[in-house]
């Protein structure tokens, strides 16, 4: 396993980070999930991502269970806060204080820890101050709750306004966690460059599109069972509609030879095409299996030659999206 900074601080974590978006309490059983989380140690992953809205809670539970004996010091474990959790009311949401500083600690408990590495803004708040937002994540972090501040899907200008506030506090927002694959690419036009100059790093998810570029979904074939395509449980269903379009499948069905050529599984692919990106400090991978997981981290250390990165841009720039617009958070303001 390979080693990154996150952005332009000093804290390192796994170029490969494990998330328990969708799986964990939900798609997942425990002891499936707990396999998985040990299936990662081995492999050297040593960042887990997770947030307090996944699966109203369980996940972080589950992880934060999975974790127990390892030497906290050898882990970076990292949460978001935005979304109400179980029942709520109207402070039970957004970035405002009160929901910031309840939701920090209810967070450390489910994970079973004094402290998080990374705490993130999962969305961005229209309707709070970013000013007292900020003020919140600064407090946070002082009464070592949180070592860095992280935002989540924010667009280019929400985060050039958050880092000047996080520097006038002295504290340090350090990373974004946008989606990012080699069929979703809306970071790289304004998202990015913006980063790189602010010294942010992105620690993105979905970088095999939610399973679409493991070649497993086949235009105009059902989708395999127990597959996030069939999860309508826990929203992985829902999540992944917008990308099985046959045209998008067929395009990377191509994609099969140039992972042969490289000596890759299609999965390990996408990852190391993600990790050509000098911007981003780690890519989340997802696994109901410990294989997936153990598939997923050859492609660590193996950087992708420009050749092949090229080839898998040529076949999927006519169903790849790169819009910017497509970064927003929900805004409730008529």
């Amino acid at each position: 396993m390979e080693f990154r900074h996150l952005g332009r601080s000093g804290l390192k974590i796994s170029e490969i980070a494990y998330g328990n978006w969708i799986t964990h309490g939900g798609q997942v059983e425990a002891d499936a999930a707990t396999a998985c989380v040990r299936a990662a140690l081995d492999a050297g992953i040593t960042t887990f991502d997770t947030a307090d809205v996944y699966m109203n809670g369980a996940a972080e539970t589950v992880l934060g269970d999975a974790l127990k004996g390892e030497r906290r010091e050898g882990l970076e474990i990292f949460t978001k806060v935005y979304w109400p959790v179980g029942e709520y009311g109207p402070n039970d949401r957004g970035l405002g204080r009160k929901h910031i500083s309840e939701s920090i600690n209810l967070s450390l408990k489910r994970l079973g820890t004094d402290y998080v590495d990374l705490y993130q803004a999962h969305r961005y708040d229209y309707e709070t101050p970013l000013e007292e937002t900020m003020q919140a994540f600064a407090d946070v972090v002082r009464a070592g709750k949180a070592l860095y501040i992280g935002v989540s899907e924010w667009r280019a200008e929400q985060i050039r306004a958050g880092k000047e506030l996080a520097d006038q506090l002295g504290i340090q927002l350090v990373s974004n966690q946008p989606q990012y694959s080699a069929v979703y690419r809306v970071i790289e036009a304004e998202v990015v460059p913006t980063s790189v100059e602010l010294g942010i790093g992105q620690i993105v998810f979905s970088p095999i599109a939610q399973g679409v570029l493991t070649g497993k979904y086949l235009p105009g074939q059902p989708h395999p069972e127990g597959s996030r395509a069939t999860d309508e449980k826990g929203g992985g269903a829902q999540m992944i509609s917008g990308m099985l379009r046959d045209d998008v499948l067929e395009r990377v069905q191509l994609l099969k030879p140039v992972a042969e050529e490289a000596g890759l599984s299609m999965a390990a692919l996408a990852v190391a095409w993600v990790l050509a990106n000098d911007n981003v400090s780690a890519a989340i991978i997802g696994a109901s299996r410990p294989e997936q997981v153990q598939d997923n981290v050859t492609a660590s250390g193996k950087p992708l030659d420009p050749a092949v990165k090229a080839k898998i841009d040529e076949i999927l720039a006519p169903v790849a999206k790169t819009d910017p617009a497509l970064t927003q958070s929900p805004d409730p303001r008529p």
